[in-house]
């Protein structure tokens, strides 16, 4: 054999084994990202961190309502009693913000938050927030 068809084949083989090469390590990076996420995850798991965020959750789930709640009421009551337009259109306002925020926003962001840092922070393993 000619020494140019040797050559030829010896770049068209180590071509070859440089892609099959590439292509067995990404491979190998994207089949392991997620076993390796997840160690990670339980690890944030037992952190402080995680911790401090679930007492932030258990403050935003039951302190929103709460505050939101008593104002929209509060304002809903002292309304009636009130002569000014004025005052009146401003507790509206309050009333509707309480409502608003309290009750309907809190809950809300709370359990997008939660879905965010299980999935996308956590790497998918449930720490319960």
């Amino acid at each position: 054999m000619p020494t140019e068809k040797v050559d030829s084949r010896i770049a068209r083989f180590k071509r070859t084994l440089g892609r099959v090469g590439l292509t067995i390590g990404v491979l190998s990076l994207v089949a392991a990202e997620p076993a390796l996420a997840q160690t990670i995850g339980e690890d944030f798991c037992t952190t402080s961190m995680a911790e401090t965020i679930k007492n932030v959750f258990t403050i935003i789930q039951f302190g929103g309502p709460l505050i939101g709640g008593t104002l929209a009421l509060g304002a809903a009551v002292v309304t009636p009693m009130v002569r000014r337009t004025d005052t009146k259109l401003e507790l509206k306002e309050v009333r509707n913000q309480g409502v608003i925020w309290g009750i309907i926003v809190a809950p809300l962001a709370t359990a997008i938050v939660q879905f965010l840092l299980n999935t996308v922070v956590a790497g998918g393993s449930s720490c319960a927030f």
